[in-house]
């Protein structure tokens, strides 16, 4: 049986610098996902290169509803964010795998903008980060 003093509870639930930052870093970077998916749904393909066809713009505004919901879910993880290691996983993996496709499109294509090559970093490279920081805080409490 695991009986632990109330003293060694607080301290466990008490932020750490580190855990704070991780905070603050996830909700700016969310941040951009909830701007970039709601003018995405708002705008359609006319927020990038202008209009398609219906479906291209039904397509695009339903992507765009799936990134603006991921940032939301991201800004739900903030309140014990050391508790939160399967959201991580789950919206980190969606993340990443939506960023290898914009790899793909990448070689296949050639370079595209700059906004396009920022949301690449920050798929592939910013989220990946996060997640593993957020997998260092939340350490202590998976045994």
């Amino acid at each position: 049986m695991d009986v632990r003093s109330p003293e060694a509870s607080a301290a466990r639930s008490r932020p750490t610098p580190s855990r704070r930052a991780l905070q603050i870093a996830v909700a700016l970077c969310s941040l951009v996902p909830i701007t970039a998916g709601g003018a995405g749904m708002l705008l359609g393909p006319a927020l990038v290169a202008g209009t398609g066809t219906p479906d291209l713009d039904s397509h695009f505004r339903y992507l765009s509803g799936l990134l603006l919901g991921i940032g939301l879910a991201y800004l739900l993880t903030l309140r014990g964010i050391e508790r939160r290691r399967a959201h991580y996983l789950l919206l980190g993996g969606l993340v990443v795998v939506g960023g290898i496709g914009r790899l793909i499109a990448l070689l296949a294509n050639g370079t595209p903008s700059t906004v396009m090559l920022f949301a690449l970093a920050m798929e592939l490279l910013v989220t990946p980060l996060l997640t593993l920081w957020q997998f260092r805080i939340s350490a202590p409490h998976h045994p």
